[in-house]
């Protein structure tokens, strides 16, 4: 049975704290008025504050212009008003989809019945355990968003949808009451899942016979199909509809290969910490290559995924659709391409060969790159259309990276105490212990 250790539950809370006051000094940073965003513009001495008093001083003596600069005026303390805002939802989404990505995964190998991964069972449902704290966070920031507490969604601005035809037209999927029934469906089903099936396996290891097992099977095939569908919605839904008026047919897949690769690195990470504490002594250097490969392969069809939505709406030229592009390239260019050298680049130089799979230390630190580039990945998905050339990784996105990181840390490791890390009687139990490649 794996004892949570005192060090580890200091350092998940020590995480927490410091990240709240990095939240906390976010959110009391924020301007409340338009004088406090055009102050904060001019102190960062960039030249935007200094050009936009231009524009103003231009349209004093002109007579006109007066409108266009109170709106964007408005824009602007809007932007800055969501950098907290923004930040807290990015690591809060970034850490509850690695947990739904380890499900997705652990779902698969329930359903394919495969007989080298359940040694590793264990490891996945108490990193799944994360999807009940981690999902009510996203829940409560999404509610408050439809509350109007934010400007996260522009579609949930009722002055803005009234001067929008296109937002007019979308009205029947994007409103607030239906947005938050969807939010609540998927949700509810995920837990349902992950709750059931941890019970399924825990009470196989005290049967007879493999009843349990068998169900398992069914309800994992069963709810791979559920999440699917669920995911490519949720990905419209908390992702995509910060810019209502983009859309890509890729873009389920491509925030499920984020958190898929995202997932299995976390995996990797948790069963090589505890193999190197004494536990998981079956776990052999074939279960870490095997999760190494999925790293490997995952990052490719991310790459491929993410070349093909990036080349072709860039080739097409089709202004509504590459202005997606033309934003991140020009105002978050290096986040932006530094992303593709982390989730591509990187890791498959690094583990390209099979015996660096087999390197723990190795494995360890290509992990560390991978979850960092695709927090930018998220990253450049939400903050172009939340706060536009405003961003900066500073003290609530760091704050918010540490919060989080330290509540993952202790949900996940108080899981692994609950249950003996080894499944007992799993058909294929002995298969996965002798498993080498």
């Amino acid at each position: 049975m794996y004892t949570f250790s005192n060090r580890l539950k200091i350092a998940s809370f020590i995480l927490m704290a410091v990240g709240v006051l990095g939240i906390g000094i976010g959110f009391m940073a924020a301007p409340s008025t338009v004088e406090e965003a055009k102050a904060i513009v001019a102190g960062h001495g960039d030249g935007h504050g200094d050009a936009h008093a231009v524009a103003e001083g231009h349209g004093d003596e002109m007579g006109h212009g007066d409108a266009h600069d109170a709106s964007h005026d408005e824009h602007l303390l809007h932007q800055l008003q969501n950098k907290p805002w923004a930040a807290l939802y990015v690591a809060a989404f970034f850490f509850f989809m690695i947990a739904l990505g380890v499900l997705a995964f652990y779902a698969i190998q329930r359903a394919a019945q495969a007989g080298w991964s359940p040694l590793l069972f264990r490891v996945m449902e108490g990193i799944t355990a994360y999807l009940v704290p981690g999902g009510i966070i996203v829940f409560v920031i999404l509610a408050l968003s439809v509350a109007h507490m934010n400007h996260l969604f522009v579609w949930m601005d009722p002055e803005v949808v009234a001067h929008d035809t296109l937002l007019q037209g979308k009205a029947g999927f994007l409103n607030g009451t239906f947005f938050l029934i969807r939010a609540a469906v998927f949700l509810g089903g995920w837990i349902l899942y992950r709750e059931y099936s941890r019970k399924l396996s825990l009470a196989q290891d005290e049967s007879n016979d493999d009843s349990n097992f068998k169900l398992n099977f069914r309800i994992s095939a069963a709810f791979l199909v559920f999440y699917l569908i669920s995911e490519s919605m949720m990905s419209w839904d908390w992702i995509m509809s910060v810019d209502p008026h983009w859309f890509s047919t890729l873009f389920g897949w491509y925030i499920f290969a984020s958190m898929f690769v995202s997932g299995i690195t976390v995996i990797a990470m948790v069963t090589i910490y505890l193999k190197s504490r004494g536990y998981l002594p079956d776990v052999n250097d074939s279960h870490i290559h095997d999760l190494a490969k999925f790293m490997f392969g995952i990052s490719i069809f991310w790459t491929y995924l993410w070349f093909s939505q990036f080349m072709l709406i860039w080739y097409s030229n089709i202004p509504e659709e590459v202005t997606y592009y033309v934003t991140r390239i020009a105002d978050f260019n290096l986040p932006f391409f530094g992303m593709v050298a982390m989730n591509f680049l990187f890791p498959v130089l690094l583990l390209m060969n099979s015996d660096f799979k087999r390197v723990n230390w190795f494995v360890i630190m290509t992990g560390i790159v991978i979850l960092a580039g695709h927090y930018l990945d998220i990253f450049n998905a939400i903050m172009p259309a939340t706060v536009g050339d405003q961003w900066f990784i500073g003290v609530p996105e760091i704050g918010s990276i540490l919060f989080f990181a330290g509540l993952f840390i202790f949900f996940v490791f108080r899981a692994l105490t609950k249950a003996p890390l080894q499944p007992k009687r799993n058909p294929f139990i002995e298969e996965s212990k002798h498993f080498h490649y």
